[in-house]
């Protein structure tokens, strides 16, 4: 069926419960990409994403002997929502169905808004054939999230609105991707228009069905996909919006976790606020394009377009930013075995800035030490590991290995028969380029080191602990260390949990 998104687009009723985002530069990203990044705020929306747009058009527009018997939605989260605040809104039930794995803060928006919550399945889809079900044997009215041209012109009021608030030359408009309804409306319009002004897609590496749908001509269907973006989630794009993309998207860039965890950096560092990782995919992919294609004074537009996010993933995303940044590499360094080897290490490592250091005696000839390290990028970490090596250290560089980063670098540690005459320590320090070699400066080279374990938090302070072989006969020494040394300390030997696991 012919549909004219131009004219569906300008007539769309979105403006009951949607507000104009803003579109606002983001100065510390543009000035460190050397381009204009604009972002349109749908994080900004009484949601806190762009869904309400969609889901809102496209109920307005129902007969009202379809709103009296009620709507059914399936979603992650962000248009689930958005249907329970337009059920609100026009005084209709609405039921969601909405994944297992949907985040907490998702769920109980959807409640507070007076949508009844279903769970159901693992992903997206599980959720939607299930609602598909309970649609027909319930009499309601199925409000699709992307595949549907209500929604579609309702999320295609972005687009109308980025060309009215900014009328100079602008060069990509980036737009995450999940099932391909924000894309198709933002499309949609712009190429009407602004045809000169290309339209870039972005989804997760693993979660790509349209990327690979317009690849092979047709509509694939992934037989799994990542959830770490998961209002992304989707194993197949809509027909109309595949059908869309295909006559209007420029192109489509892929961005990994890394790439997503160091966007939600960016964006909070310019606006504070926090987006979910679907929400950030469209900066991630700016920067990936700007990265690829050496643009330089050109106004790009990224839209943010959701900031539902899970509080307890904070601590995964900001471990994994600096990744995602380039601006640390990880190591496993091989060093001799005795009294001296650290300090010559720490001497090669020179004035950079260490994230992590993990180590525990485990062979009498050789240490390994697991060693995070602050880099400007990647061309650095290389020249930093032949440093290493020019020292006489072998050296594996584990940056990109995602066992590494998820688990190993947790698991570095355990029982030592080696470790005779142990002290166990924690200090604490503020966090300062050297402090760690005054450290390592102030002992005495009798002392062996048998465990260490520092990570970079990104606090005012550094905290480590260490395992120190002392003989017995220098305890003064090692007292007098500590009460030189002008940094807190607490004495671990009798913690039980290094009883258990570690002494």
């Amino acid at each position: 069926m012919y549909c004219n998104y131009l004219v569906q687009i300008l007539t769309a009723r979105v403006y009951d419960v949607a507000k104009e985002s803003p579109l606002e530069i983001a100065p510390n990203l543009s000035l460190r990409l050397n381009n204009k990044l604009l972002l349109k705020r749908e994080d900004m929306q009484s949601v806190f994403s762009f869904k309400l747009r969609g889901a809102y058009n496209k109920m307005a527009n129902l007969s009202p002997e379809e709103l009296a018997l009620g709507v059914i939605a399936a979603s992650a989260g962000n248009h689930a929502q958005g249907v329970a605040l337009a059920a609100n809104r026009l005084g209709t039930r609405a039921i969601i169905v909405m994944p297992i794995t949907t985040p907490d803060v998702k769920v109980n928006a959807v409640k507070a808004r007076g949508g009844e919550v279903v769970l159901h399945g693992d992903t997206y889809d599980d959720a939607y054939d299930y609602a598909r079900q309970l649609a027909t044997e319930k009499g309601l009215t199925f409000i699709h999230p992307f595949d549907d041209p209500h929604v579609i012109a309702g999320q295609g009021t972005i687009g109308m609105e980025i060309l009215r608030q900014y009328q100079q030359p602008i060069h990509a408009i980036f737009v995450a991707i999940g099932g391909g309804g924000l894309i198709s409306g933002i499309a949609a319009y712009i190429k009407e228009l602004r045809p000169d002004i290309k339209i870039i897609g972005v989804e997760p590496v693993d979660a790509d069905a349209m990327s690979q749908s317009l690849k092979a001509g047709y509509r694939v269907r992934l037989s799994h996909v990542g959830l770490f973006a998961d209002g992304v989630a989707v194993r197949e794009v809509g027909e109309e919006t595949f059908r869309l993309c295909q006559q209007y998207v420029d192109e489509i860039i892929l961005v990994d976790t890394d790439d997503t965890c160091a966007a939600i950096k960016d964006v909070f560092e310019d606006t504070r606020s926090i987006l979910e990782p679907a929400g950030a995919l469209a900066i991630a992919g700016a920067k990936a394009y700007i990265e690829r294609e050496q643009v330089t004074n050109k106004t790009l537009v990224a839209v943010a377009c959701g900031a539902n996010m899970n509080f307890d993933r904070l601590r995964f995303v900001a471990e994994r930013a600096e990744f995602g940044e380039r601006r640390e590499a990880i190591y496993a360094v091989t060093i001799p075995e005795k009294p001296g080897s650290l300090r010559k290490f720490c001497e090669c490592l020179g004035k950079r800035n260490l994230t992590e250091f993990s180590y525990r005696i485990a062979d009498e000839k050789e240490a390994h030490i697991f060693v995070g390290i602050q880099i400007q990028n990647r061309a650095d970490a290389a020249k930093m590991a032949a440093g290493f090596e020019n020292c006489g250290f072998k050296i594996i560089d584990l940056t990109d290995d995602e066992l590494t980063k998820l688990h190993l670098r947790h698991m570095v540690g355990g029982r030592s028969i080696l470790a005779h005459h142990e002290l166990l320590y924690r200090f604490e320090f503020p966090e300062r380029p050297g402090a760690l070699m005054k450290f390592v400066g102030s002992m005495s080279p009798n002392w062996n080191i048998s465990m260490f374990h520092y990570r970079n938090n990104g606090a005012d302070y550094g905290r480590i602990v260490v395992g120190m072989q002392v003989p017995p006969n220098e305890m003064a020494e090692w007292q007098a260390f500590l009460d030189t040394l002008g940094y807190c300390y607490w004495d671990e030997n009798k913690n039980p949990a290094y009883k258990l696991f570690l002494g």
